[in-house]
């Protein structure tokens, strides 16, 4: 993709024709979409392409990417573990509020949310990118430059993102460029771990006029994230009497044991391979000492799916399992008091799909086309489950630039042409809520909830 973006008007029809996608290699592959974009699509797509005050914007966040880099360098550097992101909140608050947004303010939540306003009578699309990170406040986040690349933890996931929000604020103020629709930009907490996604939850409670959402997260631009894979956690608590390995054998049931048997059971679920359906025991612990029988065990399940009955089926069978396991081990020893086990939902995210079909996915698929490059289609757990879930068009986009090594303290990202992916984004955002003199909005304004 080059700084000026080719107007391969006939190009970009036909690849918006086609509609055919593959899946990145960390997705399971789907149904390719067949569906052929709107003539609305089409036609909003090339005006804003062809438009040159669109073009200076996009032009702008090229020239801006040193910038922006820097700006990364000093987000990053700010801690914002789960539950305590409210210094990058701050800063980002902060950022919006210097690029021209006067109402930016960080929420009851803890989001940090400005609005963009549109000439009236247009939809709202909420932006963002989440400020939390999976890393311990202890965590040293200093970004260290190395064969050209960038290295910290959360440096791409999902720092980049939040200065992209930045980038396309400044280019978007200083072009003046006026769109129809509202653009809420948002910096969320509690994306990450057990966050369980509070922060959009409670965005889109607090908002019921929102008619869209394009998240960003780590990825060059070539993804469209349009599948959001649901989640419940639970922790399982074991109890029983407890006692003497010696002394109390065959008078008081293992809560361990009892546990052991529960996984062992967990472990022979069936689920289904489409749509994808997971399950793990990610986390075991309980007793006293090696010579005490337990009485208490714990652990921690993680069941996953891309589509809400198949997640709750998972659910149903796990659940049995579990109580399978203590069943026998109170049977095995048939002694009072028995074991018993409590299941507590630690997190809840909920899964939903945005139709290949819909104008949102359609528009970004079409904006990745006329980049030059090749859509995917993907499905993963991020903040976009939770519009997905009330029925609200979404989807996630890659923040631009080559990036590895997720939550791991060695998560890099490779500024080399990352500026591509922010356009590309930016062009999707355009399209869909539409430009003054240019075009009309993609995104339908819906029925307030």
């Amino acid at each position: 993709m080059h700084t000026r973006l080719p107007h391969t008007l006939s190009r970009l029809c036909c690849a918006l024709g086609l509609g055919l996608v593959a899946l990145a290699p960390a997705a399971r592959a789907q149904t390719p979409a067949t569906a052929p974009a709107s003539p609305a699509v089409q036609q909003a797509l090339q005006a804003v392409r062809a438009a040159a005050p669109v073009q200076q914007v996009l032009d702008d966040l090229k020239a801006d990417h040193p910038r922006t880099i820097e700006e990364l360098r000093t987000l990053t550097a700010i801690p914002a573990p789960p539950f305590k992101e409210q210094k990058r909140a701050e800063y980002f608050v902060a950022r919006l509020k210097a690029l021209g947004l006067a109402d930016a303010h960080i929420d009851k939540e803890g989001n940090a949310v400005g609005i963009r306003k549109g000439t009236g009578n247009g939809p709202k699309l909420v932006v963002s990118a989440h400020l939390d990170t999976v890393f311990p406040e202890s965590t040293d986040v200093t970004v260290k430059d190395r064969d050209g690349r960038l290295y910290a933890p959360g440096i791409s996931d999902d720092t980049r993102g939040l200065t992209v929000l930045l980038s396309w604020l400044k280019a978007l103020n200083e072009r003046k460029l006026q769109t129809v629709g509202d653009i809420v930009f948002v910096g969320n907490v509690g994306e990450e771990e057990l966050g369980n996604l509070r922060g959009m939850k409670a965005l889109f409670r607090d908002h019921a006029d929102i008619d869209g959402m394009v998240g960003l997260e780590p990825g060059t631009g070539e993804g469209v994230l349009n599948q959001g894979t649901g989640s419940h956690r639970y922790d399982v608590a074991f109890k029983g009497p407890g006692g003497h390995s010696f002394g109390a054998f065959g008078q008081v049931p293992s809560a361990i044991h009892a546990m052991g048997r529960s996984i062992a059971h967990i472990g022979d679920v069936q689920v289904p391979a489409d749509p994808k359906t997971t399950f793990t025991v990610g986390k075991v612990g309980g007793g006293t000492s090696v010579n005490t029988i337990a009485g208490d065990a714990n652990m921690a399940i993680d069941i996953r799916s891309n589509a809400l009955p198949a997640l709750l089926a998972a659910e149903k069978d796990i659940m049995a399992a579990v109580q399978r396991g203590v069943d026998e081990e109170n049977r095995r020893w048939n002694v009072e008091p028995k074991i018993t086990a409590t299941s507590t939902l630690i997190g809840d995210r909920p899964a939903g799909t945005t139709a290949a079909a819909e104008p949102i996915v359609q528009t970004a698929v079409g904006s990745i086309l006329a980049a030059g490059w090749k859509p995917t289609l993907r499905a993963a757990s991020t903040d976009a489950n939770v519009p997905m879930g009330l029925g609200i068009p979404a989807i996630i986009l890659g923040s631009g630039g080559k990036t590895g090594a997720f939550h791991a303290l060695g998560e890099w990202w490779d500024p080399t042409d990352a500026w591509q992916g922010a356009q590309t984004s930016l062009t999707t955002v355009l399209a869909l809520v539409g430009v003054q003199g240019v075009s009309q909005p993609v995104l339908a304004k819906r029925a307030v909830r």
